[in-house]
């Protein structure tokens, strides 16, 4: 037996109880203490003020010199949609290198990654065929990324609706093979957070076409992940399992769904009739690109700021994610034109492949890794440019009060809820590091109008509503890069 045990066998029950309950109190109150010391680290009145006139200049310089609007004007007008592996996205590409300089950037360079190359091909058409071919009404659709193409000469087939995978398997192949699948579920309206009625709808979108093949269908029709209700498809990314036959898969609009389900309803019997020549091509080079403003101090630590560069071939990509692409260049800009130097090294980075592989976010924690970088904080926009409300993260308790603590600097700009978690999906490899992740939180009620849509250009995009958010991420990276996280 070891000295230290045979001491601590000495001892009688009762000063071993003694000593716990000390060394307890002891942890406690070193706890509070260090606890008060940040809370009052936190708060010191000098250093709010401080940090209120720098919050001030921040929102001054973007309201009146901003560059966002301007930016997003030529990314979305000039060159438009940018799915990644098409010309489009290698413009783009070329277009953030130079605004990434034109912003003010010690340095901008291009990390390489490969990325699926899927094609639209032509137009896709739809209709609803009623008595057998003696009438009809075309209904418009637009193929989901990756899906397949459809026989050159469509798919006409009797069609069966849905609400939920439940449903559907309760159906069974009896009276679903040879049949198109029409899931119709809608997203919620009760949910006043936009964004938790799209998850419960976007699962038919992703999953739809393996789940009906396995009962025999010949296709899937998805309604539109979107509250609005209007004659726009709403595109976005499906899936595959490679055990299973690969069948078409298209999204309808609200308006379109609605008819075919009191169509099906009144028991006319409709078939339905798609044509889509859509096609995976071999995978492309593409590339992110990284703008970065160096730090007085620390070489290698950084707070980084993001969006997706490449965005859907249905509209031009002007809420996602060409806003949070133009606000992480703004947060170079603004502390280029304010003479900020922070301590870390700031950068903004334009992710590739976000939309349909997210390979880009793969690649920069990839690189990250590689250079054994400390990120401090990363933050993604990627909610669109509409007003900013909060910020949602994924940190530590200490780190979310730490957070919670700045909220009176951000409330005379009306943004004010950190209280959710959450963050972009182009973070999501340098979350699994172990990096605090954080992403802009803007009012969500229109995002879902334009989501994914034809709708979603740059005229549909306020100025000041733009601005306001790339300086509330340029404030928040002010925070983190000099009071630390």
């Amino acid at each position: 037996m070891l000295p230290d045990e045979q001491l601590l066998m000495k001892l009688s029950c009762d000063k071993i109880f003694s000593l716990m309950i000390q060394s307890i109190k002891y942890t406690f109150w070193v706890m509070l203490i260090a606890g008060l010391g940040f809370i009052a680290i936190a708060l010191t009145p000098d250093a709010e003020q401080t940090d209120a006139a720098m919050f001030k200049k921040i929102f001054n310089e973007a309201l009146t010199n901003g560059k966002s609007y301007s930016n997003l004007d030529y990314l979305t007008n000039k060159i438009g949609g940018r799915l990644s592996g098409s010309i489009n996205a290698l413009k783009a590409v070329e277009w953030a290198f130079k605004a990434m300089k034109e912003a003010g950037a010690d340095s901008v360079y291009l990390q390489e990654c490969m990325v699926p190359h899927w094609v639209r091909g032509e137009k896709e058409t739809a209709k609803i065929i009623f008595d057998g071919g003696k009438s009809a009404k075309i209904v418009p659709i637009c193929a989901l990324g990756g899906s397949v193409a459809t026989p050159a000469e469509g798919i006409t087939a009797s069609i069966i609706e849905v609400k939920s995978f439940e449903e559907l398997a309760q159906l069974g192949k009896d009276k679903i093979k040879g049949k198109i699948v029409f899931f119709n579920s809608p997203m919620d309206p009760k949910y006043l957070e936009t964004f938790e009625a799209y998850g419960g709808a976007v699962k038919f979108r992703w999953a739809g076409a393996s789940e009906a093949v396995k009962y025999g269908a010949v296709g899937v029709v998805v309604r539109s992940c979107t509250l609005a209700q209007d004659d726009y498809p709403h595109t976005g990314v499906m899936g595959y399992k490679d055990s299973l036959n690969k069948i078409p898969a298209c999204a309808i609009s609200t308006n379109g769904a609605i008819l075919l389900s009191e169509s099906l309803a009144a028991n006319k019997n409709p078939e339905f009739y798609f044509k889509m020549s859509c096609q995976t091509l071999p995978d492309e080079i593409s590339y992110n690109v990284v703008g970065e403003i160096y730090g007085t101090t620390q070489s290698n630590e950084y707070v980084i700021v993001g969006g997706h560069l490449d965005s859907w071939d249905t509209g031009a990509g002007a809420h996602d994610d060409g806003a949070g692409v133009v606000q992480s260049m703004e947060v170079l800009r603004i502390f280029k034109a304010l003479g900020i130097k922070p301590k870390c090294n700031i950068r903004a980075v334009a992710f590739m492949n976000e939309e349909n592989g997210g390979r880009g976010g793969e690649k920069y924690a990839e690189w990250a890794k590689i250079n054994k970088e400390k990120h401090i904080a990363a933050i993604e926009s990627d909610a669109g440019g509409f007003t900013p409300r909060g910020f949602n993260s994924e940190v530590t308790p200490i780190q979310k009060e730490k957070l919670k603590s700045w909220k009176p600097l951000f409330e005379p700009y009306g943004i004010h809820n950190f209280d959710r978690n959450g963050s972009g999906a182009d973070l999501k490899h340098l979350q699994e590091m172990g990096v605090p992740c954080l992403e802009l939180m803007p009012d969500s009620q229109r995002y879902f109008d334009y989501h994914h849509a034809a709708t979603d250009v740059f005229q549909n995009v306020n100025k000041r509503e733009l601005e306001l958010g790339g300086a509330a991420m340029a404030a928040l990276v002010w925070m983190i890069a000099t009071h630390g996280l």
